[in-house]
């Protein structure tokens, strides 16, 4: 295998020239470097990224692991996590899992041997101690959006009072039977939405409509099975809740497919999305400060990895409201 010594043997020139050729470190001449180049191609030379990454102590680059990009409020949390990252002169990898407990796990493992110095991650839940294991073997760890460790900081929203001001908004609007369409209770949006959700129909002694259903919870046809749920257990429901706008563009087409519209059945969404003021009918949803959420998640595992090792910073856990959006849909 051929070493630094000989590309600088057969370029004919020392050693330290040859390094700072490839390193980018110092200016070298454009004749000589491009002699070097030469040289390192010819003998087939691959830098040890492995040991200078070792060297260095940081790979100035994150992983950043959701379970969805497409048509979800996380491709607006990535730009802000890559925002900030640039200007901290970070990288990011980003994995993406469909909730599936066995890609997450398999990403995490990649990440975890690979040339990262933190994870940002909106975990499924089924992977905890994997996740504490990574973080004490020196890897900052940053939960997004889902909170399950408590040892481990995160930036999250007020889910309980999403869907408890959800529930008190439509029933202003008129609304008597009220449907949720729910997930996973372990994952910590949905078990916080419900229970904001449960709150608000006791307070106003309506009864509870739930919906969930064997599918990808954030997608297209979670959002119109769920509706079709819904209505079949009762047909008097007049308001929908979705827990995100994807599932908020099902709920409209099942209501179409029934002949039904929002002057019928009033829509919103607890996790508001650009897309949502894009549609026919806008989608009233209650939107959070995605881009900031990513900067903030940015922030956290960026000041950890750069903290010194006797002196890390203690767990933070920054929860961020949402803001109202009326729109069309109710």
């Amino acid at each position: 295998m051929a070493t630094l010594k000989d590309v600088a043997k057969l370029a004919c020139v020392d050693v330290s020239t040859v390094s700072r050729a490839l390193n980018n470190t110092s200016y070298v001449h454009p004749d000589t470097k491009k002699k070097i180049y030469d040289a390192a191609s010819q003998l087939g030379y691959h830098p040890n990224v492995m040991a200078k990454a070792l060297r260095q102590g940081k790979r100035h680059t994150i992983g950043v692991v959701i379970p969805r990009l497409h048509l979800a409020m996380f491709s607006e949390i990535l730009q802000g996590i890559e925002a900030y990252s640039r200007e901290r002169n970070y990288a990011t990898l980003v994995c993406v899992t469909e909730d599936d407990p066995k890609l997450e796990k398999a990403s995490l493992d990649r990440l975890r041997n690979g040339f990262i110095d933190g994870i940002i991650i909106a975990a499924t839940g089924r992977n905890g101690h994997l996740i504490r294991d990574i973080q004490a073997s020196g890897i900052s760890v940053v939960q997004l959006m889902r909170r399950q460790e408590r040892n481990i900081s995160s930036v999250v929203a007020d889910y309980e009072y999403s869907g408890y001001e959800a529930v008190k908004y439509l029933y202003k609007k008129g609304c008597r039977e009220i449907g949720l369409i729910s997930g996973s209770q372990h994952l910590a949006p949905y078990k916080g939405r419900y229970e904001g959700y449960r709150k608000a129909v006791r307070q106003l002694e309506l009864s509870e409509n739930i919906s969930e259903c064997d599918l990808p919870v954030n997608s297209f046809e979670y959002g119109y099975e769920c509706t079709n749920q819904l209505l079949d257990d009762n047909y008097a429901i007049d308001g929908i809740i979705a827990c995100v706008d994807i599932q908020g563009l099902g709920v409209f087409r099942a209501l179409k497919d029934r002949g039904l519209d929002t002057d019928k059945v009033k829509v919103m969404s607890l996790t508001g999305h650009a897309i949502g003021g894009m549609l026919a009918t806008s989608m009233t949803s209650l939107e959070l400060p995605a881009h900031e959420m990513g900067e903030k998640a940015a922030a956290l595992v960026i000041d950890e990895i750069e903290a010194p090792a006797d002196n890390k910073p203690k767990p933070k856990h920054l929860v961020l409201n949402a803001t109202l959006v009326e729109r069309e849909s109710t």
